[in-house]
């Protein structure tokens, strides 16, 4: 039922399933409709359950909106991981608490109230009066009865009235908002300077100094760890090659799907429109004795270039079928006659024509046998899958499963975790060498793992021959690696301190020019910025640092290509303007989102605290799977 109402939560239906306010978090919990009692139950806040049907339900529901953001499938145990089983728990115990405390405060609806307000519902309208049918085929759509459906429409208009009790009256205070406009709409101008990297220089090590480092950092200079895997991949390529299609197959299709491998003529088409044909007439008349050009008429009427040149377009381009008529049988740069068409009249002239090309079956067989081809080879995709992993089960090597049904197989003597040879070159040129290697390295691969989807709507199976563990790296064979990493180390070491020392500069009164010689780099400028707005130039943490200092005052950070540092100063502050109207509005609608989250925030929480809530953790673990630790 969680799953009927959350998709209905996409059509106008939605109105009527959850007039609840949801804000900070979801406030739902059917516990009528599937109660469960007999099966245990996860939670409890005072005297109402939370059924382990109610909580599985949820749960999934949480999973497939996390799964379809994530673009792969999340199971239960990595929903586990993210936290997602308490964020559902929560949510049904938050619901669970409004319920309860409802029933406490005396507050009800009457069977007669909820049929009179289905009844007038718009939503189950036709033509002003309650459509039956309509109603009957929402209830069957979600799966409920019609006393299923009032329980939760019950509940849903009792926390409802609640929660509005609460928050519609609740207005945003003048300080607040005036605190947040000044906050978000004040604007700064910072001067900046880039230290050049050749500001600082860093002295050549010596050998002893280079196998100091080397010595203390070993670990830094490994091999990676190395594995020995093999790869069956099946692709619509792969059984491409394996399927046969007959002359007959190919003729029928071509017949069925001709005019798409055909070039259509194009035409270089131009347009004036005019007002009236009478002025149509008179332009025309210049154009023919001479007296006027194209380009004088359309420069009479007003048009632009680009009203006038149409581009090289197809027949089927145009909208009107009379302009088109007239433009695909005019005569290279001849004018047409004046052409009433149906939203203008124009005058036509044709400046280029491309002939069109019709492409006979002998012309295009082999691609529409590669076009057949391959789409019996993707209808058959799945069905090859099953075959590959029924092989599998029957104990057959991924090397027999590629010979016996023809498909790719590699063996692959090394990869690293990022799929690179000890060669540093890819060990398999496929776009999906990351995801494929992925399942190699990853802590329970095995020779069991299921296929792996290719972007290109395939498959890949990997098993994991043998491991080869990192290994370290001999100091003449890292020497360069180890002067490197010191001389980089070295200079951004030598930088900051520049950076900390021009800053010091600055804040005694030094003007920003004055650091120009020594940072080999000349000072710019930001245009007025807000909080909000980070320029290419600088960073978020330059522009945080510089709205909490005073005017004048600078500091200093890291480049945004981490290459450098930037001493910063603070060169004007422009405090907020009076809101504008939307700018009100906005803002006014924000803050009482916010105070709105609180409040409810505030409130479930106390009453999951006066009421008492339990969760049974054992049946918890159950109901996901997780085994007791």
């Amino acid at each position: 039922m969680l799953e009927a109402l959350r998709r209905g939560a996409q059509t106008r239906v939605a109105k009527l399933l959850f007039g609840l306010l949801v804000l900070s978090f979801g406030i739902w919990g059917v516990h009528d409709v599937f109660r469960g009692w007999g099966r245990g139950s996860i939670a409890k806040v005072g005297g109402t359950e939370i059924s382990d049907e109610e909580f599985r339900r949820a749960y999934q529901q949480e999973l497939d909106r996390f799964s379809q953001q994530a673009k792969q499938r999340i199971t239960a145990e990595q929903g586990h991981a993210f936290g997602l089983d308490r964020r559902v728990l929560s949510q049904l115990i938050a619901g669970a608490a409004i319920e309860a405390h409802a029933e406490k405060l005396g507050l009800a609806l009457s069977d007669k109230t909820l049929v009179e307000g289905v009844q007038s519902d718009p939503d189950f309208q036709i033509d002003g009066k309650f459509s039956k049918q309509n109603f009957d085929g929402l209830l069957q759509q979600i799966g409920l009865t019609e006393r299923g459906f009032l329980n939760l429409r019950r509940k849903d208009e009792l926390r409802s009235a609640i929660i509005t009790s609460m928050i519609a009256a609740q207005t945003v205070p003048k300080p607040l908002f005036e605190l947040m406009h000044a906050y978000n709409q004040e604007k700064r101008v910072i001067d900046w300077i880039k230290i050049d990297p050749d500001a600082v220089t860093v002295a050549d090590p010596t050998d002893a100094k280079l196998k100091e480092l080397y010595e203390k950092d070993k670990s830094k200079y490994m091999t990676p760890e190395y594995r020995k895997i093999q790869v069956l991949t099946l692709s619509a390529d792969d059984l491409k090659k394996q399927i046969n299609v007959t002359d007959d197959e190919i003729a029928k299709s071509y017949e069925a799907t001709k005019d798409s491998y055909n070039t259509p003529e194009q035409r270089r088409i131009q347009q004036i429109a005019f007002k009236d044909k009478a002025a149509a007439e008179a332009a025309l008349k210049s154009l023919r004795d001479g007296t006027k050009t194209f380009g004088d008429i359309a420069k009479e009427t007003g048009a632009k270039d680009t009203d006038v040149d149409l581009g090289l377009i197809t027949k089927k381009a145009l909208i009107d079928p009379k302009i088109a008529d007239v433009a695909f049988s005019l005569e290279k740069d001849k004018y047409s006659d004046v052409i009433e068409g149906r939203f203008a009249t124009v005058i036509l002239r044709v400046t280029q024509i491309v002939p069109g090309v019709t492409r006979t079956l002998a012309d295009v067989k082999d691609q529409v046998r590669d076009k057949l081809a391959t789409e019996k080879a993707k209808s058959e995709l799945q069905d090859k899958h099953d075959e590959v992993e029924d092989n599998r089960i029957a104990g057959k090597s991924l090397k027999e499963i590629a010979d016996s049904m023809k498909l790719s197989f590699k063996e692959i003597p090394a990869t690293d975790a990022t799929g690179l040879a000890p060669d540093g070159k890819p060990a398999m040129e496929t776009p999906d060498l990351r995801k494929i290697v992925s399942r190699a390295f990853a802590p329970d691969s095995s020779n069991d793992d299921a296929g792996i989807d290719l972007s290109n709507g395939g498959f890949a199976w990997v098993n994991v021959l043998s491991t080869d563990p990192p290994k370290q790296k001999p100091y003449d064979q890292v020497k360069d690696q180890v002067k490197s990493d010191y001389v980089s180390s070295e200079r951004h070491r030598l930088i900051d301190e520049l950076a900390k020392k021009l800053t010091d500069r600055v804040n005694a009164g030094e003007p920003m020019s004055a650091l120009e010689a020594e940072a080999k780099n000349k000072v710019e400028k930001t245009d007025p910025i807000t909080r909000k707005t980070i320029p290419q130039s600088i960073t978020q943490e330059m522009v945080t640092q510089a709205f909490a200092m005073a005017k004048d005052k600078a500091g200093h950070g890291d480049s945004p290509d981490h290459t450098t540092e930037i001493v910063f100063k603070v060169a004007d502050i422009i405090p907020a303007p009076a809101p504008t109207l939307t700018e009100t509005d906005e803002l006014d609608r924000q803050l009482q989102q916010e105070l709105a989250n609180q409040t409810l925030t505030e409130y479930t929480e106390a009453l999951k605290k006066n009421l008492g809530t339990s969760v049974n953790e054992a049946e918890l673990k159950s109901t996901i799977g997780l085994s007791d630790e």
